[in-house]
This record gives C-alpha cells, sequence and structure tokens, in this order.
C-alpha cells in the first residue's frame, strides 16, 4: 500500500513539482550569470535544486567527511556513479563550490548548454592539442579561491551498483593543476532509481555521500597520475557496501 501511495504521489505531485523547479532553477542561473556574479549564480541554485528534489521525495540524506576539507582550498572532486540522484545528492548536500566537468558535445543541448557556459562549467574538449590546452588553461582560470571541480571518473552510470573502470581525464586535469583529489563514495542512489529503470519510478531508500581524506600529488606526470587514480578507486571502494564493493 505504500508502495502505491508513493507512486500516486510522484505522478501527481513531484513528476509537475520538479519539471517546474527545473525549468526555473535553470533559468535563474542563466540570467543570474548573466547580469550578477557567476560564481554565486553557477552554484547556489543548484545546491537549492538538489535539496529540494530530495526533500521533495522524502530521501533522508548523511554526509560525513566535510571536516576533511579546508576552507578556500580547491579540489576535484571525484565520487563513483550509481544513478541519476547522484547529481541532486553532491549539488545539495556536498557544501562546497564548485564546477562539473562534462563533454562539450552538451553545450548544444538548448537553454541547458547556454546555462553551463555562463556559469564556468568545464566542458571537456578533446578534438586536438590546442582544445585540450584551451580546456586545461580555462579550468585554471576557474578552479582558485575556494572554487572546486566535480567529476564521475567512470564517465557514465554503473549498471549493476559496483564500480567501472576509471578513465584518465580528470586525474590528468588534477596532476595538470596540482590540485588534490578528493574520493567520495554515493550509497543508495543505485536502490532509488539505476540506470536500467530511468524514468521510472524513485524508490525510497537512505541517501549518503562519504567524503574521503584529500589525496595529493606526490609529482608529476604519468606516475603521480596512476597513483591518484589507484588511492582514489581504493578509498571510494572501501565505503561502498559490501554488495558493490570490489573483490580483493
Amino acid at each position: 500500500m505504500k508502495t502505491v501511495l508513493y507512486r500516486i504521489y510522484q505522478l501527481f505531485i513531484v513528476l509537475p513539482v520538479f519539471i517546474l523547479w527545473t525549468i526555473f532553477i535553470v533559468s535563474l542561473i542563466a540570467i543570474g550569470c548573466i547580469i550578477g556574479d557567476g560564481n554565486f549564480w553557477g552554484y547556489r541554485p543548484g545546491v537549492w535544486w538538489g535539496r529540494f528534489v530530495c526533500k521533495l521525495l522524502f530521501l533522508p540524506v548523511t554526509v560525513t567527511g566535510r571536516e576533511n576539507l579546508k576552507e578556500e582550498e580547491s579540489y576535484v572532486f571525484l565520487s563513483n556513479h550509481q544513478g541519476a540522484f547522484d547529481i541532486f545528492l553532491i549539488y545539495g548536500y556536498l557544501g562546497r563550490s564548485f564546477r562539473w566537468m562534462m563533454k562539450h558535445q552538451l553545450r548544444q543541448i538548448p537553454f541547458f548548454g547556454y546555462a553551463c557556459e555562463k556559469s564556468n562549467q568545464i566542458m571537456v574538449d578533446k578534438r586536438g592539442p590546442k582544445k585540450v590546452k584551451e580546456t586545461y588553461d580555462k579550468a585554471r582560470r576557474i578552479l582558485s579561491g575556494g572554487i572546486s571541480l566535480c567529476v564521475f571518473p567512470e564517465g557514465s552510470r554503473t549498471r549493476n551498483g559496483k564500480m567501472r573502470e576509471f578513465k584518465r581525464g580528470a586525474f590528468m586535469l588534477a596532476d595538470e593543476l596540482q590540485l588534490p583529489v578528493v574520493p567520495m563514495t554515493i550509497n543508495g542512489s543505485f536502490n532509488v532509481m539505476p540506470r536500467t529503470k530511468d524514468w521510472h519510478w524513485a524508490v525510497w531508500h537512505p541517501l549518503s555521500l562519504t567524503i574521503h581524506t584529500p589525496i595529493y600529488s606526490e609529482t608529476q606526470g604519468p606516475e603521480n597520475i596512476k597513483m591518484l587514480m589507484e588511492k582514489s578507486r581504493a578509498a571510494i571502494n572501501s565505503a561502498l557496501v559490501p554488495e558493490y564493493q570490489d573483490a580483493e
């Protein structure tokens, strides 16, 4: 009975409110970045959006590890990618101003791409060395004074709850800019809405975000990138529920 009522609530309350709220937030970001401070409008409305969606669905959220972060230091945050609700969880509850690392093709999505451009999200363009250098230069300008970057190093969401292979892009950027990386573990998002059930009913389940100790570069180059990848994956894996951990 509870499941039926929860689905009725999603259909008649959550869905229309979510659509209207998302349109409002995206519009607010675009307009705010045009007429005001891009650092504020590129981040704060996302916090309101993420928290509101989690509360709208009555999803309890637990965050641990914020004490591991230093004020005014910029980081590259790296998280496992369990499902669609990872975005709401990180936006709403990380508690740090950050920008997303995303594919440059997303710039072509009407309105959304414009809002991302105006809010200084890092659009990764790998179409040749010149484009890669432009990406690094933009990241260097933006990621300072406590503004950080958030990346899903798997590149796409898991299909079974376990982590996919990590891509090197975020670690190469962290190595290039000599920024500490902060692994984060998400639990529960796969239970709420896994990739295989996009646009289906959300399932009530607690969400948790574990923020691990920052990992600082020891050198610079391929060996440092490898070290960052291995330590990050081990940290994220350590806090996953046993069902989704990597086999030792």
